[in-house]
């Protein structure tokens, strides 16, 4: 599915995306307290981000907001789309087959490498109205659970990297265009 028919979906702002380098991307994000119109604008504005720069997930420190959100749009493995977003989440579960697979960001754009991350996940929060969630996920949406689940503790996919792998990325990424 493209980016074209996903943005239709999303009545929010396009807010700029941050990249590797900025402070928000490191610290730990704070935990959302306050349910309300405010909160409804973000989660809509950070759809809106993700689909413009045609990415499966998006975290709110992403688009310089240090809280704990994430939104995504993703299939698992069995091709089934997933649609929504998680407030103050917390991973629980991280399991079955460790995979090595292809893993981009939209803080580290036009880089990929192969990344570990667990074939099962669970992530529990809730709601933008409070409600508690549960999410799990599989394959490709298990990695985009973990992914932005990382990134509301301070985390990019370039830490879970090793050995060559990560000597590899870094270079990439200190000759990016875009690297501060």
């Amino acid at each position: 599915m493209g980016a074209e028919r996903r943005r239709r979906t999303s009545t929010g702002t396009v807010r700029p995306i941050r990249y590797m380098g900025d402070p928000v991307l490191r610290a730990e994000s704070d935990k959302v307290t306050a349910f309300d119109a405010d909160l409804k604008r973000l989660i809509d504005d950070m759809f809106a981000s993700m689909y413009a720069a045609d990415g499966a997930g998006l975290a709110a420190n992403q688009i310089g907001v240090s809280l704990q959100v994430f939104v995504y749009d993703c299939s698992d493995d069995a091709g089934r789309r997933h649609v929504g977003h998680l407030v103050n989440p917390t991973l629980v579960t991280a399991d079955g087959e460790l995979l090595d697979d292809d893993e981009g960001c939209l803080s580290l754009p036009g880089l990929r490498f192969a990344t570990p991350r667990y074939a099962h996940a669970v992530v529990e929060g809730v709601d933008m109205t409070g409600g508690p969630l549960r999410v799990e996920g599989t394959g490709y949406f298990a990695r985009c659970l973990q992914h932005e689940s990382g990134h509301l503790k301070g985390r990019l996919y370039v830490d879970t990297l090793k050995g060559a792998t990560r000597k590899e990325a870094l270079r990439a990424v200190r000759s990016a265009t875009w690297s501060s």
